[in-house]
């Protein structure tokens, strides 16, 4: 147990942010796995720029790794070609 009352806040605040970024985390997985399930070009090309978006905003704010964003547009814009 924390002694100090600034240790009692961290444990606070980082639970609560943990769940939010699970949150995030877990909704943009969602995402991906919708739009990889998409078999019509012009319905991925509609949703390609709101979920880039999406893992743009969440590598910026450090819930993702920007490396691991790069790598993840990259295959979705991949995938978003390769349809007819």
């Amino acid at each position: 147990m924390a002694n100090h009352k600034s240790a009692l806040k961290r444990i606070r605040t980082s639970e609560k942010r943990r769940v939010r970024n699970k949150y995030y985390f877990k909704t943009m997985r969602n995402a991906v796995r919708s739009f990889r399930t998409l078999t019509a070009k012009k319905e991925a090309e509609e949703k390609l720029p709101g979920l880039v978006s999406m893992i743009d905003r969440l590598a910026k704010k450090n819930i993702i790794h920007k490396n691991n964003a790069a790598n993840l547009k990259s295959s979705l814009y991949r995938y978003s070609n390769k349809l007819s």
